[in-house]
């Protein structure tokens, strides 16, 4: 399969070297790309004054550009490069700055650091780089917590489902997928700037993860030690997370880390008084961390592993 190598080379390339800075400097990151196309449609059609019914039109339509281009581009690109295994390897090398295992594991291991070192102001300013509820009001253990459950959630946006749909649909699928996610964490909240707007972006990004999700949380709970548990905490309380989606690698990591995760959490205009997955068990610790990195890795060596046997077939 074309796909599974493409995305065998884009995994390697990526867990070596990551997106190099001094590439950044010049050319910058397709999601940076994305995002500027995304402000623009931002300013340009969502009105001030306009109605809920004409601001949702406008999302869809903002949408629809920025993933029919995203798929366009990458599609005439496929078509440029040669048909054998040059154009494979040439198309993973495109594929490469699409998913971020290094970036992910680098940023959590910020976080992981100074936390086990007693700095929560270090490890406070780090994790606000990973989520979006408010570092100062966050404990130790709410420290770690929110690590934990941004490692899980983007193991899945940004590892597991960029694979997914390369494999599916080649160079193609994983541009669109990327531009699908940029949109929902651009424009896919609840906020009366983009409720209405970003309403089609959250619902294609859920529809988009519906699949990965669940084999983020499958992955998890197989590659680590308490596989039976993680899986019975995935198929207890998964649900009861507020995503339909993130609450199945999240509920399989509090599984099988023997932790608890999510619950009420503070944002910086707002209280959300989330359920618990895995209630009952201690909160993490800063030790925790660590041992999910690990499960981290084998979840991309296993994604490797699967790859190559793909592309042998």
């Amino acid at each position: 399969m074309t796909g599974a190598m493409m995305m065998l080379v884009a995994l390697a390339l990526d867990s070596a070297i990551g997106w190099p800075n001094p590439v950044f400097r010049v050319i910058g990151h397709p999601v940076s790309w994305f995002g500027r196309l995304i402000g623009a449609l931002d300013r340009w059609i969502n009105l001030d004054g306009a109605d809920e019914g004409a601001r949702r039109i406008a999302g869809v339509v903002a949408a629809a550009v920025v993933i029919g281009a995203a798929a366009e581009i990458a599609w005439v690109l496929t078509w440029l490069v040669p048909g054998d295994w040059p154009g494979v390897v040439l198309t993973g090398v495109l594929a490469w700055p699409l998913v971020a295992v290094r970036s992910l594991h680098d940023h959590v291991r910020a976080v992981a650091l100074p936390l086990a070192g007693g700095d929560l102001a270090a490890a406070r300013r780090a994790v606000s780089m990973i989520v979006g509820r408010d570092p100062e009001q966050l404990d130790r253990e709410g420290v770690a917590r929110a690590t934990l459950e941004s490692l899980a959630e983007n193991t899945s946006d940004a590892i597991v489902a960029p694979v997914f749909w390369g494999v599916i649909f080649g160079l193609p699928g994983i541009a669109a997928y990327k531009a699908i996610n940029t949109l929902d964490s651009m424009i896919g909240h609840r906020t009366p700037r983009h409720n209405a707007f970003g309403w089609a972006s959250a619902r294609i990004d859920d529809v988009a993860n519906l699949i990965p999700a669940r084999l983020t949380g499958l992955l998890l709970a197989l590659v680590s030690t308490r596989p039976r548990a993680a899986l019975a905490t995935m198929w207890r309380d998964a649900r009861r997370h507020r995503s339909p989606n993130a609450g199945w690698p999240e509920a399989a990591l509090a599984g099988a880390l023997e932790v608890r995760l999510s619950g009420p959490r503070v944002y910086h205009d707002r209280i959300a008084d989330e359920p618990w997955l895995n209630e009952g068990a201690p909160d993490p610790q800063p030790a925790d961390i660590a041992r999910a990195l690990r499960l981290f890795r084998f979840v991309v060596l296993g994604l490797a592993l699967l790859l190559a046997a793909l592309s042998v077939v």
